[in-house]
């Protein structure tokens, strides 16, 4: 990847955790999901690796830290 190829993926991943901190932190709703979705294509993370990220339970396992 080069310099500037990389530089655009770090703005892209950055902007789309931006958007999910700033949305209310409520799973399950479009835009989160979208965002969300899109943030797990970009970096290869699951749901639960994105929710924990912003300090989320995973609703679709209970119990789960």
């Amino acid at each position: 990847m080069t310099h500037s190829t990389r530089a655009d993926w770090l703005r892209r991943r950055n902007a789309l955790w931006q958007r999910l901190r700033t949305l209310p932190p409520t799973p399950g709703t479009p835009e989160f999901e979208a965002t969300a979705a899109e943030l797990s294509a970009l970096t290869g993370w699951d749901r639960a690796r994105i929710l924990a990220g912003l300090g989320l339970p995973d609703p679709d396992r209970p119990g789960a830290p």
